[in-house]
């Protein structure tokens, strides 16, 4: 008669974690969200979606749909069709003018302007959806690219600084004390006044290399944490070097805690782009982006076309709030004190 042994292994951390995150309703909702939104970025870096976002389709301010064409749209829109220049006898060059435009008449039929889009039209006559679109995927990957730079360099200065203690933990923390001394703010916009460029790798830097501070405080309280613990003592026994045991040991364990803060830093950097683009600081001519978007509806308001506004304001709500709930569900869904 045999006898089989079955063998149980129990979940890890992340296989808990997971199975917390699952459970939590708003959390996976929000994870939804924050995918379509990755998504959105991914479609139109690649160009399949919203790469004609600067083909003039409409009028000068369209406005939407659900709004309907005013009577100045539709003037705008017969204004703007291309007319016959009747001959003029007293002008030498009236019939080489007229059979030139009869030709580019023909090579390039004149296209009628919408006088409405589903969410309105810029003072270029852009639909706004689109835009909304292209400007999401500016403003996201600076999010994105400058959480994970300040998460690694506070990774980095933190995992030296708890581990090493000492002269050398003196130093990060006489470097950090700078850096918090002065408001987030006005650094952001001291370094991009110093750099005087404008560009996404420029914002990246300005907003990874200011927003390393949050990070580097947490992960430094990890390391003398954890420094101190048996396995870490173990691992020193068998002859594991200090960056084994620094990144190969203890980083598995406390990398919940990095991956927390990048979360809530995209947030953070989101919204800093917005307010970077908003005073002049941000991207380029040319290159579009919520805050930029904000920063032409500013002008629009006032002309009572407020659909750039709300497009703009509502796309940027809706992700850091997603984002926000997202951070907070996985949070509490890495912290092993929660069961």
């Amino acid at each position: 008669m045999t006898m089989t042994t079955m063998q149980t292994h129990s979940p890890g951390l992340w296989a808990l974690a997971w199975r917390r995150l699952c459970a939590d309703r708003v959390g996976m909702a929000a994870l939804a969200v924050v995918a379509g939104f990755l998504l959105l970025v991914l479609l139109s870096a690649t160009g399949m979606l919203a790469s004609d976002w600067e083909d003039e389709v409409a009028v000068n301010y369209a406005p939407p749909t659900f709004v309907g064409a005013d009577a100045t749209a539709r003037a705008l829109a017969q204004a703007q069709l291309p007319r016959a220049t009747p001959p003029n006898a007293f002008d030498p060059l009236a019939a080489e003018l007229a059979e030139l435009e009869a030709q580019v008449a023909q090579t390039h039929p004149p296209v009628e302007k919408r006088t409405t889009l589903p969410f309105g039209a810029d003072k270029w006559g852009h639909d706004i959806v689109k835009k909304t679109v292209k400007g999401g995927e500016t403003s996201i990957v600076v999010g994105l690219v400058a959480a994970l730079l300040a998460v690694a360099l506070g990774t980095l200065f933190g995992a030296v600084s708890g581990f090493y203690g000492g002269w050398v933990d003196d130093l990060f923390n006489w470097f950090y004390s700078i850096f918090t001394a002065i408001p987030a703010i006005l650094m952001i916009l001291t370094v991009a006044a110093v750099l005087q460029q404008k560009g996404v790798a420029t914002i990246v830097l300005i907003l990874g290399l200011t927003g390393w501070t949050g990070p580097y405080r947490l992960m430094r309280a990890e390391y003398i944490k954890h420094g101190a613990r048996e396995y870490v003592m173990a691992a020193d026994a068998i002859g594991a070097s200090a960056w084994q045991r620094m990144f190969g040991h203890i980083l598995p364990n406390v990398s919940h805690v990095a991956l927390v803060q990048m979360s809530i830093l995209v947030v953070g950097f989101i919204k800093a782009e917005v307010i970077l683009s908003f005073l002049g600081f941000g991207v380029p001519v040319g290159t579009v982006s919520w805050g930029s978007m904000l920063n032409e509806a500013q002008n629009e308001l006032i002309l009572g076309k407020w659909w750039q506004l709300a497009a703009a304001a509502g796309a940027m709500a809706l992700l850091v709030t997603s984002f926000s709930l997202f951070a907070d569900a996985l949070r509490d869904a890495l912290d092993p004190k929660i069961k």
